[in-house]
Order: C-alpha cells, then sequence, then structure tokens
C-alpha cells in the first residue's frame, strides 16, 4: 500500500518513472570495478576513489532497505541547424537551470511527505553526486534496460530522462527487476559514435566520449580526438539520436527544462569574449558551469576550428591571447585549421610572445608546414631582433608574411 503511495506522490511531483528496488548489492559492481581497472574513467579520479562504496547503498544510507528509483523526462524542442560560429550543447542543459537543483527539490519533498507517513524514518535523496551505481538499480526496479550505448532505455521515455534515487530506512514492497532486452541486432548507437568511444557492446572507454572529453577532462583535448568532437561544445547526443527508442519519446512539460535562446544553440564566437566574471554570471547555475569557463571556451575555439567559418577569426585571435593557456592552445590550434594569411599571421605574433611550452608546440603544429620549417630554421640560427626576439618574418607561398 505503502509502496503505491510514495509512486502516487512521486508522479505528483513531476516524475514521470518511478520504481522500487530492494537494497541489495548492484549486479553489476564487478563490471563496474572491471571498467575502472582498464582506465576507461579517465581523469574522473572521484569514482576510483569511492569504488568501495559502490558494492552495496548502505555506503549511503546505512540503514537502507529501500530504493525508491526516479526519471525525470528531459526531452523538449527538437536540435535547431547551425549558422555560422555556432555550437551544439546536448539536450539536458539546454535550460536555465542546473538538473541537479531541480531534482533536489523534488527529492527533497518526496522525502518531506514519507516522513509524515512514516515518523522518524530515514531518507536520503542523490542525484549523480553520491556512490550508487543507478542504473543498475533503476533496471532492478523495473525502469528499463541498458542499451548498447550503456544508456538505461525505457520503452515509453527512450533515454530521454534523468535518473534520480531516494535511498530510506522504510521497506517498501520492490518492483519486479527488468530482464529483457529490447535492442536486438540494432547498433546505431554504436556505429554513429564519432569518436569511437565504444570498445564492445556496452562497453564504452569514456577517455574517447565527446561528453566525456567536453564536460569532465581537463586540460587540452587529444589531438587525434578534436576533429571528432565536430560542432559539440558541450557534452555529446549522438548515440541517443539514432535510437529507434527515442524518436517516439513525449515532451517534457518541465518549465526549467525548456531551451534558451542562447543554448539552442550557442555562439561559440560570443563565449570566447567572455571574461571569468559574465561566464560565472550566465552559467553558475546551469550544467555548463562544471568545465568551467576554460573547459566551455577550449571547447568553443575547437568547435570553431572545425566547422571552417571564417568569420571566427577575429574571435580566435583575440582567444589566442587569454590569460588561460588552454584556452590559448586551442585556439591556435583552430586557427590553423582556418588557415590563411590573417590566422598564419596571429599564430605568428603569439608565437614571438608565448611563454607556455604547451601552447608554443600548439602553434608550431598549427602553422603551415612551410613557415614551420622556416620559423624552425630561424629559431635555431639565433636569428633575433633588437629585442632578443625571433624575427617576425617567414615565407608562405614566395611572399613574405
Amino acid at each position: 500500500m505503502l509502496a503505491q503511495q510514495i509512486k502516487s506522490e512521486a508522479q505528483r511531483l513531476g516524475f514521470d518513472l518511478v520504481g522500487i528496488a530492494p537494497a541489495v548489492s548492484p549486479p553489476g559492481f564487478v563490471g563496474f570495478r572491471d571498467w575502472l581497472e582498464r582506465g576507461f574513467a579517465g581523469g574522473m579520479s572521484y569514482l576510483p576513489r569511492r569504488e568501495a562504496a559502490y558494492e552495496h547503498p548502505r555506503h549511503v544510507l546505512e540503514s537502507v532497505r529501500s530504493v525508491v528509483m526516479l526519471g525525470l523526462n528531459y526531452r523538449t524542442a527538437e536540435p535547431q541547424s547551425l549558422t555560422a560560429g555556432q555550437g551544439l550543447v546536448s539536450r539536458f542543459a539546454w535550460g536555465d537551470a542546473d538538473y541537479h537543483d531541480v531534482i533536489r527539490d523534488k527529492l527533497a519533498r518526496l522525502a518531506e511527505w514519507l516522513q509524515r507517513e512514516v515518523h522518524g524514518c530515514r531518507t536520503r535523496g542523490v542525484v549523480d553526486t553520491a556512490p550508487l551505481l543507478e542504473r543498475d538499480f533503476a533496471r532492478l526496479a523495473g525502469l528499463g534496460w541498458f542499451g548498447k550505448n550503456t544508456m538505461l532505455l525505457n520503452k515509453r521515455v527512450g533515454s530521454w530522462f534523468f535518473l534520480a534515487a531516494l535511498l530510506t530506512d522504510v521497506e517498501l514492497e520492490p518492483d519486479a527487476s527488468h530482464v529483457s532486452q529490447h535492442c536486438g541486432t540494432c547498433t546505431r548507437c554504436l556505429d554513429a559514435c564519432p569518436t569511437e568511444a565504444f570498445v564492445a557492446p556496452y562497453q564504452l572507454d569514456a577517455r574517447r566520449c565527446i561528453s566525456y572529453l567536453t564536460i569532465e577532462h581537463r586540460g587540452a583535448i587529444p589531438h587525434e580526438l578534436r576533429s571528432g568532437m565536430g560542432e559539440w561544445l558541450f557534452g555529446c547526443d549522438v548515440c541517443q539520436d539514432v535510437c529507434p527508442w527515442n524518436h517516439k519519446a513525449p515532451v517534457s512539460t518541465e518549465p526549467t527544462f525548456q531551451p534558451a535562446d542562447d543554448l539552442h544553440p550557442a555562439n561559440a564566437i560570443k563565449l570566447l569574449s567572455l571574461d571569468e566574471a559574465e561566464f560565472r554570471d550566465r552559467f553558475r547555475h546551469t550544467p555548463l558551469a562544471r568545465p568551467k569557463r576554460s573547459g566551455i571556451l577550449r571547447n568553443a575555439a575547437i568547435v570553431l576550428g572545425n566547422r571552417g567559418d571564417a568569420c571566427a577569426v577575429p574571435a580566435l585571435t583575440h582567444a589566442l591571447h587569454d590569460y588561460e593557456p588552454i584556452i590559448r592552445g586551442a585556439a591556435a590550434w583552430a586557427l590553423g585549421r582556418l588557415g590563411g594569411v590573417d590566422c598564419t599571421a596571429a599564430l605568428l605574433a603569439r608565437q614571438l610572445i608565448e611563454v607556455d611550452a604547451e601552447v608554443q608546440a600548439e602553434i608550431r603544429q598549427a602553422l603551415p608546414d612551410s613557415i614551420r620549417v622556416e620559423t624552425s630554421r630561424v629559431s635555431s640560427a639565433g636569428l633575433s631582433n633588437e629585442s632578443g626576439q625571433i624575427a617576425p618574418f617567414a615565407t608562405m607561398n614566395d611572399k613574405t608574411v
């Protein structure tokens, strides 16, 4: 009786999916540990650091007996076509609010309801931040199955939903686990990945995933993966966009998930002009705050390099003098991709004053081959101007730049 009542209350609060799982050791823990050992977590050091805690939900709530699993649909509009200088943001971040905050509020109200029904009970809400294998408990709660792209899939809402959990020491009648798979022989998600992040069905190497690279990865994006990022400035929806189960998913009515004009799509050129205060004012309450200004502007530069829009040259030249080396390096790479006299001149000018070794390497690699050789000869010959800097000349197509 109580189990059905809590489901009804969760739905009243706006959750699209709700199911109950027993508080047991998750079936996927061994696989998770193997995934970590293979290094697939990349720079997400918080995962191996808390590895042991994922073994059982009692490490999140000591007296836990039930796990109420919840899903909140975030599918809103369809992606718009891009124009010059724009980049893509993943659907989950189109709104002006961070989904963590939205879901925590709903979880708090659900916990308050349960505490009124069962006086003295203990609860804890979880949205990404605690060591809990949410997908495992969602499957145990009957919410769906694992797709080959590792996403949890539901027949009704596809994979366009956030997962959340309410742990409690109240014993609730559990739902039947979802044991069947409904992907069949389909491999669209695996075949569509631009960076080949899936080493096998159901196995993701996060180090190659565009979502990881644009959100979690710190430092420069590996050269061999930059072109595969394409137009993705924050996150990636490719493997979900091609999934047949997502084509008929319902549209979310959650107001805070509705697309903001400057995120659907985003103006990558404008982003490159933001200083720290401007970035914080615009994005501090959104998912885009996680990569920080350095990550978002790094991504914006790579997107502009991939798009090849000539209108991006002034913004990239400006970013070439940013105070963050990671941004300068990405801007150098992008200018090298765009090419042309103006890009080459900007790179040569920055080369004269650049003090960061990694950015210097980015500039050298971005320069056309003929100029790279010429500047290398100048450097090795020790030719300099009166200030002791390398003389600012190089030949390109038999002309002096």
